[in-house]
């Protein structure tokens, strides 16, 4: 991803600087969680109601609102979170009440600077499946990608563009399914939220998370729980297919 990707996610409202800085091990061990060195800021100034400080510690925090049920799902400067950090930068923001905000991004200035993928070693394709997956994902390109893979992989899959379709399915046919394989963001409830009502009704049921720029986020704030699985978008088929069989034959927690 490109530090242009990353800038134009932001939504700027008010006024906008850009500059050049060089922060030091003094600046990042108490503003920042960046490495030392040269870095390019985006810093996006608003003139809202501001927050006070329990408000402010919590912005980046996955799911974390102060807007009324229904209005916002507390995901969207968890996303910027994750992309910025993903970029190998950091984003701070200072604010009070009365005084709005100011959010500072700060994006490595060297060509090579982007974090090093990590590396995978080859592994065995992984044993055909017999169970029952309960696949829910709003974006239907990714759903017909992972409903195909896990197919072909023997398993039976029982697709759901919504939370609401995947209650119905699990109504109908809760006894069948092993496993939950949820994306993270989609309206009206999140896949967290849905894999809690589901294990209130099935506590052995397994879940993996799929996520976009959020994994950051989420495993930073421990959103999902401490037993979380999360494939992050895109992933590859075989990556799909052996995180669905090492979490379907991991021992029950």
């Amino acid at each position: 991803m490109t530090n242009e990707t990353v800038l134009s996610l932001l939504v700027v409202r008010d006024t906008n600087a850009t500059a050049k800085v060089e922060l030091d091990e003094v600046f990042v061990s108490g503003d920042v969680e960046a490495q030392p060195g040269r870095y390019v800021t985006l810093k996006v100034t608003d003139s809202g109601h501001g927050m006070d400080e329990a408000v402010r510690t919590r912005v980046f925090e996955p799911f974390f609102t102060t807007k009324p049920p229904g209005r916002g799902t507390g995901l969207g400067l968890a996303t910027v979170f994750g992309i910025v950090t993903q970029s190998a930068g950091a984003i701070a923001v200072t604010s009070a009440p009365g005084a709005g905000a100011v959010f500072t991004v700060y994006l490595p200035a060297r060509a090579d600077a982007d974090p090093t993928l990590p590396e995978t070693s080859a592994r065995r394709a992984p044993v055909p499946g017999t169970e029952t997956i309960l696949l829910v994902e709003d974006e239907p390109e990714v759903r017909s990608l992972a409903r195909e893979v896990l197919e072909r992989h023997g398993y039976t899959v029982l697709e759901a563009a919504t939370p609401g379709e995947a209650l119905l399915l699990f109504d109908a046919q809760g006894s069948a399914i092993e496993l939950l394989l949820t994306d993270v963001v989609m309206p009206v409830m999140s896949g967290r939220d849905l894999a809690a009502l589901l294990s209130e009704r099935a506590p052995d049921l397994r879940v993996i998370y799929m996520s976009g720029y959020l994994d950051t986020a989420l495993a930073r704030h421990n959103a999902l729980g401490d037993d979380l699985r999360l494939l992050t978008k895109p992933f590859s088929p075989a990556e799909l297919a052996h995180t669905v069989r090492e979490v379907l034959d991991a021992a029950p927690s």
